[in-house]
This record gives structure tokens, sequence and C-alpha cells, in this order.
């Protein structure tokens, strides 16, 4: 889509490095990204409450919870997925210019869309973290019997099913759910964050 001529962007009078020296801490964007069930949104709300009890500022921005409302209007098909994580992309960015660290809990399958994800929220602020768990893990947590449903056909395009998931290359982090517990998990990342002075 290409930008009307007459949209012209307007500075704000308050940058981002202001808002982040009066939050006392930097911003970026934790990327969780995995198969279905395999703890994004556990392990992000996990870390999101120790950040919290550390007085930093942060906001979980959960895939279910989009789709309920800023994006309740796109379907599953590749198009619309991309789509999905674009606009993701473009909410997140807003959230580390208001000097908050945002966690997204998205499958984002395609390798391409989390790129384009990395490229629009700007590579040094963007922590891709790979949630992996072998499906069959997932298939049997499957919290929300998704997978069960889409084995007997009741969904279609379900990412690991009849939709495909592309892992990262090299991403950030990598987490083994099916290994590691919630609570480990939350100390490698923030272990991680602390290493990269981001916390």
């Amino acid at each position: 889509m290409n930008k009307p001529h007459n949209i012209i962007w307007h500075d704000s009078s308050i940058t981002k490095e202001d808002r982040r020296k009066q939050n006392k801490h930097s911003s970026f964007v934790l990327w969780f990204t995995g198969l279905s069930g395999s703890g994004k949104s556990t392990i992000a709300n996990a870390v999101a409450k120790e950040l919290y009890e550390r007085n930093i500022r942060n906001y979980v921005l959960d895939g279910d919870n989009i789709r309920n409302g800023l994006n309740r209007d796109l379907s599953f098909s590749d198009e619309d997925r991309t789509e999905n994580i674009r606009r993701i992309s473009e909410v997140s960015k807003l959230f580390v210019d208001n000097g908050t660290v945002v966690l997204t809990a998205f499958i984002s399958p395609f390798i391409k869309d989390r790129e384009k994800a990395k490229e629009i929220v700007s590579e040094e602020e963007f922590v891709e973290i790979f949630v992996d768990c072998p499906i069959e893990e997932c298939e049997k947590r499957d919290p929300k019997g998704l997978y069960n449903k889409a084995r007997k056909g009741e969904i279609r395009d379900f990412t690991g099913i009849d939709s495909p998931y592309e892992e990262p290359i090299s991403p950030a982090l990598t987490i083994h759910t099916n290994e590691q517990s919630v609570t480990e998990s939350v100390e490698v990342i923030l272990d991680f964050l602390k290493n990269r002075n981001l916390i």
C-alpha cells in the first residue's frame, strides 16, 4: 500500500530518550515466537511480572487478545497472518518510543514477517526469543483444544498441522519449555537481559 502524498510525519516534543530517562530504564521488544501451546504467553507474562517488580514499565501484547480487538478483522490466511504481524510490529514500535518494554506473544510463523518486524522496530531494540517445544508436547498440552480441532478438520490453516511454522535461524535466545520450567525460563531471559545491559 502506497502512502498518500498529503501525510507528513510530525515530530513529538518529547523524545524516546526523554521518556527512557523519566522511566529510568531502556525500552525494547521481547518477541516471543513458537508453536501454539509452547508457552509463549505464560513465559511472557511471568517475565512481565518480574520486570514490574523491578519498576520496569512493560506491557504484554498477546496474540489472542489482539485478535479480539485491533486485528479482529483478520483471518488466518498467509496474507492476513503477515498483516497481523505488521500491525503488531507498528504497535510495538509505539510502545518502545514511549519508553516501555513490550513483550509480544505471537506464533508469528514466517521468518520474513519476523524479519520485517525487526526492521520496523529496529534491530537494536528487537530481541527475538524462540520458545522451542516439540509439536508432540504442544499437542499433549493443547490448553485450548486447538490441535484436536485442527486434527479433526474443524480448524483450517492451523500452524504445525496444515500451515507451516518456520523456526528462527538465529534467535537472540532459545527457551526449551519441554525441558525448562517457567521459573527457569524466566531466569534465563532475565540473565540475558542483564548481560546485554537492557535491565
